[in-house]
């Protein structure tokens, strides 16, 4: 027997006792320490508390360690919502302004020195410490926005504000906690969408003990209920979860959905005790060729295929070639309810602000931008283009809207040429002042970064706009683009939930600083945004969609960009693999073979 399965065996052990100490019965998840998953990110992340973090990377590290009050059915689509730690449904009255939670009793927390060495059980009081850590200013928590509408959580900020301190002891309207397992939440409002707000990956509970514990160190220290735990992690480099032994285990019990997919995974996975991987290695793989080498090499039993090898894995009706088919490779192939953009900095100098110069200007930037060189030679095909900002497969999405700032050149250049932006002695267009014109983009390292700059410099020259490249880790961009210091910053944004609300809150006023990257704030698209939230999926409520769409767009605030379509190529050793479009750490519903 090895240390790590005598370890194993021993914490099993002592979750056994705790259950029968707290009364109830614990499941002994059938999670296997031989089986080891290899998967990898492209980006690195930035850390494991879900307060203070908003990169998909770090999210999905949490995702697997936390757990929520609401979670989603892993193979229903559209995506559906489910308890994860209630008992039911939330009770929902007052019109949608009042959600009441019945926790499941004798869920537990990872040991951690935190505790003291005493079983510590999740209760309805950790969801409502941990919603009130996003109000906490010391967080500067970038996912606050979602829950504004909570009675007395901004106001408890507020007093932070004036008095240096948070009051997590201050009773608080909208978070009421009538006994142990018991959460209700009130809202200022009616909003229809809550439930999926809530059931975001950020809105986990976590422990006030460890928090406290920890301190600054918190994202190094994530202690949570989930089915993993966080063994190892060298920034940016490698990240190591193992099973969580006190996990009360999930068994897989999901209906067909999309039969060409899900029969093979229903009669593979049906009626087994989750996890059944005791150990996920994610490597930090930042080059498309690094990935492909691994996958080729079985280092890796999944990827994304990235876009620049599809040659490698796909003939030009994007199926996949027989030589892979041969080693049993299999492929998944979907949309992704993302969306990517290159935001404009409304505080900058140079491209910010309402002027009309400045509109022409950045509307000029958008039409020279050459979209469909994107899709066919840096994306081979393998996206499709939005114009507007809530992408295909999200509620509130018009396959019929077409941009007002379509890819031109020649127009952009008589509207530079109108708003007085000429050129000077070296070919370069000047400022209307005359002064020297310098656009400067934001980027991260990488071939793929490069490739974009390159396409970026092509699509500015054409319009005699130069242009200069910032080169920064992507997490030092986030926190640039958040205090807008940023000029331009191409980024992507997936979907939290499936509704057109999270996309549109990008462009939200007062979002700045956290989700509103582009410090975009105009009067006219927040009126709409704010009446928008207040009513339910509606035509009504998806003609405000497009008003917002319109607006943006004629005062340039994006360059909106792609929706990315996944190829998922999955080793025949790897089963239940399907990709939720909300989810992202799908390790939990999975099970590892014996390599062949």
């Amino acid at each position: 027997m090895t240390a790590v399965w005598r370890n194993r065996v021993a914490a099993a052990a002592l979750a056994a006792v705790i259950g029968v100490a707290l009364g109830v019965a614990t499941a002994w998840a059938a999670a296997d320490p031989g089986k080891v998953l290899h998967t990898y990110f492209p980006t690195a992340e930035t850390g494991f508390d879900p307060a203070r973090v908003s990169d998909n990377y770090s999210a999905t590290i949490n995702e697997a360690i936390f757990e929520r009050l609401l979670t989603y059915d892993y193979l229903a689509r559209p995506a559906k919502l489910v308890p994860m730690v209630i008992d039911a449904m939330p009770e929902i009255t007052d019109e949608g302004r009042t959600y009441t939670f019945h926790l499941r009793q004798g869920i537990l927390f990872t040991p951690d020195a935190a505790f003291k060495g005493k079983p510590r059980e999740l209760t309805a009081q950790d969801f409502a410490y941990s919603l009130m850590r996003f109000f906490d200013p010391a967080n500067r928590s970038p996912y606050a926005f979602m829950l504004e509408g909570i009675v007395g959580l901004p106001e408890l900020r507020l007093q932070a504000q004036k008095t240096g301190k948070f009051d997590y002891d201050a009773k608080v309207p909208g978070l009421e906690v009538p006994d142990r397992y018991t959460l209700r939440i009130r809202l200022k409002e009616t909003d229809y969408d809550f439930p999926f707000k809530i059931s975001h990956t950020a809105y986990a509970a976590v422990a006030r003990e460890v928090i406290e514990a920890y301190g600054a160190e918190s994202m190094a220290h994530p202690v949570g209920t989930g089915p993993y735990a966080l063994k190892e992690w060298v920034r940016g480099s490698k990240i190591v979860l193992e099973a969580n032994p006190g996990y009360r285990g999930l068994l897989w019990d999901f209906a067909v959905y999309e039969p060409a997919w899900d029969t093979t995974l229903v009669a593979a996975m049906k009626g087994k005790t989750m996890p059944q991987i005791g150990r996920v290695e994610v490597s930090i793989i930042d080059e498309p060729q690094s990935i492909w080498l691994a996958f080729e090499g079985r280092e890796l039993d999944y990827i994304n295929l990235p876009a620049n090898f599809k040659e490698r894995a796909l003939d030009p009706d994007n199926r996949l070639l027989p030589a892979l088919a041969q080693q049993g490779v299999t492929l998944y192939q979907a949309i992704d309810p993302d969306l990517t953009y290159t935001a404009f900095n409304f505080r900058d100098p140079v491209v910010g602000g309402f002027a009309i110069d400045k509109l022409a200007l950045r509307r000029a930037i958008i039409m020279a931008y050459d979209h469909q060189s994107e899709i066919r030679v840096l994306r081979k095909d393998l996206a499709v283009q939005d114009d507007m900002p809530i992408p295909p497969g999200v509620v509130g999405y018009d396959p019929n809207y077409h941009t007002i700032n379509p890819y031109d050149p020649d127009l952009a250049n008589k509207l530079l040429d109108r708003f007085g932006y000429k050129r000077g002695e070296d070919g370069w267009r000047t400022l209307p002042d005359g002064k020297p014109l310098l656009l400067r983009i934001a980027t991260e390292t990488g071939s793929l970064g490069r490739d974009f700059d390159e396409l970026w410099q092509r699509s500015l020259e054409r319009v005699h706009l130069r242009v200069q490249f910032d080169v920064s880790k992507f997490a030092d961009n986030l926190k640039a683009a958040k205090a807008c210091k940023l000029m331009m910053w191409g980024q992507a944004w997936t979907a939290d939930y499936p509704d057109g609300d999270n996309f549109m809150q990008l462009l939200y006023g007062p979002n700045t600083g956290q989700s509103n990257n582009g410090c975009y704030e105009s009067k006219a698209f927040d009126a709409f945004y704010e009446k928008a939230r207040r009513l339910p999926d509606s035509p009504e409520r998806n003609h405000l969609y497009l008003e917002m769409t319109r607006q943006m767009e004629v005062d340039g605030a994006w360059r909106t960009g792609v929706s990315r379509m996944r190829n998922q190529l999955l080793r025949p050793w790897v089963k239940g693999f399907k990709k939720h479009p909300i989810l992202h750490a799908e390790w939990l519903y999975l099970d590892l073979e014996p390599r062949r």
